[in-house]
C-alpha cells in the first residue's frame, strides 16, 4: 500500500515548467520536457519521472553539459527520412519536434525514421513512440548513453542500457507499448533502489573480477569510476542468454551512432580524460510506421488486441494471479494514480523544496502540510 504523499499533477506540471524557465529553457520547450518527466510517473517508471528532474537534467544544465536552449538543424532531409543536430541541447525537445515530422511524413508515404545526433538524454523512449501510437501508427525508437554495460564475457562498461522501443495500436484501452533497456537493469533502476535504501538484485551488475555487487550506493559510485557494469539482459555469461542482449544492445549503439555518423560508446561518456566535465553528445533512432498502407489500422488494431487478449488469457503457473501484456502495467499505474497524483519520497521532496526556494517560487507542496 502507498505511504508517500502524493503532489496533484497540474501542481508538478506548473512547477517543474517554472523550475525549467529559471533554469533557462524556453517555455514552450519546459513544457515538453515537464510533461515526458510526469508522464514516467503517471506510468509508473518511477527510475525515470520526477526522481531524475535534478540529477539528470537541472544538474547538466548547471555543469554545462546541457544547454537550456535547443538549437535544432534539420542536417538531412528527403520525403521518408530526416538526420537532425540538438546542438548539446534539451534530448526530449529535439525528439518532439523529430516525432512531429515523421508522423507527418508517414501519414504521407507510409514509413518515415529519423535520428538525432549530438544530444542528451531523452526521457522515457515510450513517450516518443506513444505519439506516432496515438496518431494510429507504429512507433520504434531506441537510444544510446553513457557507457554502463558490458559486452558478455567482459567486465568493463562499454555501452549504454539501449532501450529498444515499440508501441503499436490495439483495439483495447491501451496500445502495446514495450519500453525497457537492453540490459539487466538501468541506471535510473539502481539511482531509485539508492535513493529507497534498497540492494540491487544479485546478479545484474558484474565487478572487475567477474563477480557480482548489491549495495546500490557502492554500485553508483564504482560505476562512476567504472569499476563495476550493468550485465546484458538474461546476464552473466551465455547460458542464461546474455549474448541476446548483448546483440539488442549492439544493435541499438549501432543505429543510435552510425545513421548520423556520431560518437559511440566510450566517447558518450561525459568526461574528458582528466575527469572534467564534456557533452555527452548521445544519439537517438525513430521509425513510424502506418498501418493503412498495409491492411488498414482497424485490421491492425483488432489482431494485435486480439493477440495481447489470447496471451493475457492463456495457463498461468501454479501462484500466478495474472499473466500481462507490454503496457498493461503502465496502464494500471495511470488507472491507480490520475486522481491522486504523483507519489514522492522523502529524497524527491527534498530536491523539490531546494529548487524552489533556490528558484524563488511561490509553492507550497501538500506534503508540507
Amino acid at each position: 500500500m502507498e505511504t508517500r504523499p502524493y503532489i496533484p499533477w497540474d501542481m508538478l506540471n506548473s512547477f517543474m515548467i517554472d523550475v525549467f524557465k529559471a533554469y533557462g529553457v524556453p517555455e514552450e520547450d519546459a513544457a515538453i520536457c515537464a510533461d515526458v518527466l510526469i508522464e514516467s510517473d503517471r506510468r509508473g517508471i518511477e527510475s525515470h519521472g520526477c526522481n531524475r528532474f535534478k540529477p539528470i537534467y537541472l544538474d547538466r544544465i548547471k555543469n554545462g553539459t546541457l544547454l537550456p536552449v535547443t538549437k535544432i538543424d534539420i542536417v538531412k532531409e528527403t520525403p521518408t527520412t530526416v538526420v537532425m543536430d540538438a546542438n548539446n541541447g534539451m534530448g526530449m525537445v529535439a525528439s518532439y519536434r523529430m516525432m512531429e515530422m515523421l508522423v507527418e511524413k508517414a501519414r504521407t508515404y507510409g514509413m518515415a525514421g529519423g535520428t538525432v545526433f549530438n544530444s542528451t538524454h531523452y526521457g522515457i523512449a515510450g513517450y516518443w513512440t506513444g505519439m506516432a501510437e496515438r496518431a494510429g501508427m507504429i512507433g520504434i525508437t531506441g537510444t544510446n548513453a553513457r557507457p554502463s554495460v558490458a559486452p558478455t564475457w567482459g567486465v568493463e562498461p562499454m555501452m549504454g542500457t539501449n532501450p529498444l522501443t515499440f508501441t503499436m495500436p490495439t483495439d483495447e484501452e491501451f496500445p502495446f507499448n514495450f519500453d525497457c533497456a537492453t540490459s539487466t537493469v538501468q541506471n535510473g533502476k539502481i539511482e531509485y533502489y539508492e535513493r529507497i535504501g534498497k540492494p540491487t538484485p544479485a546478479g545484474l551488475v558484474v565487478t572487475p573480477d567477474g563477480g557480482t555487487m548489491t549495495d546500490s550506493g557502492q554500485i553508483l559510485r564504482d560505476m562512476r569510476q567504472g569499476q563495476c557494469a550493468l550485465t546484458p539482459l538474461g546476464g552473466l555469461g551465455e547460458d542464461t542468454g546474455g549474448y541476446k542482449g548483448y546483440g539488442f544492445t549492439t544493435i541499438v549503439e549501432i543505429l543510435s551512432a552510425a545513421l548520423a555518423g556520431g560518437p559511440y560508446m566510450k566517447e558518450l561518456s561525459g568526461k574528458n580524460p582528466d575527469g572534467s566535465n564534456k557533452m555527452y553528445r548521445l544519439g537517438h533512432f525513430f521509425f513510424v510506421i502506418n498501418p493503412e498502407f498495409f491492411m488498414g489500422l482497424d485490421t491492425f488494431r483488432e489482431t494485435a488486441g486480439g493477440i495481447c487478449r489470447e496471451l493475457r488469457a492463456s495457463q498461468k503457473a501454479p501462484g500466478a494471479e495474472r499473466i500481462y501484456t507490454a503496457g498493461e502495467k503502465e496502464w494500471d499505474a495511470w488507472q491507480e494514480r490520475k486522481d491522486k497524483g504523483c507519489p514522492v519520497g522523502e529524497s524527491v521532496q527534498k530536491e523539490l523544496l531546494y529548487l524552489r526556494d533556490t528558484c524563488n517560487l511561490d509553492y507550497r507542496f501538500p506534503f508540507e502540510d
